[in-house]
C-alpha cells in the first residue's frame, strides 16, 4: 500500500509520541507499505521550528532530510499541478500546508494519514 503522512503523524513517528494509534504505526512500520511525504511537512516544519512553535532538539529541520532516508520514506515534491489544485479548493480551509496534503493525496491517489478532521470536506481518503 502506498501512504502519505500528515506532517504531526510524522513527527509523532519519528518522537514515538503515543498520538500515533498502534494500527497507524503498524502501517508505517509495514515494509510492504511505501511511505511518502510531501516537500510540504518539511516546510511546514522548518516554519514552525523557526517560528518557536516546534521544540524538538531530535527533530531540527537539519535532520529531516538524515530522519527521511533512514526511514526509507520518499519525498514528494511540490508540483505546478499540486500548487493549483490547492489555491483552486472551494472548501473554507485555511491552512496552506493541509491544503498541498489534501491536493498531493488526491492527484496522486495516496490515502492520507491524518488525524485532522477538517481534511474530510477535500476529496481524499483518510486513515485514521
Amino acid at each position: 500500500m502506498r501512504l502519505l503522512l500528515d506532517t504531526h503523524a510524522l513527527i509523532w513517528w519519528w518522537t514515538d509520541d503515543r498520538k500515533l494509534p498502534s494500527r497507524i504505526r503498524g502501517l508505517i512500520a509495514d515494509e510492504r507499505n511505501e511511505i511518502f511525504v510531501s516537500a510540504a511537512s518539511a516546510w511546514e516544519i522548518a516554519t514552525k521550528s523557526r517560528l518557536g512553535k516546534l521544540d524538538l532538539p531530535a527533530l531540527t529541520p537539519r535532520r529531516y532530510l538524515e530522519l527521511l532516508d533512514a526511514d526509507g520514506f520518499s519525498s514528494i515534491a511540490i508540483t505546478g499541478a499540486h500548487a493549483l489544485a490547492a489555491g483552486s479548493y472551494q472548501q473554507a480551509h485555511g491552512d496552506p500546508f493541509d491544503r498541498l496534503l489534501a491536493a498531493q493525496a488526491e492527484i496522486e491517489g495516496l490515502p492520507l494519514i491524518s488525524k485532522n478532521r477538517a481534511l474530510r470536506q477535500f476529496d481524499v481518503e483518510l486513515l485514521w
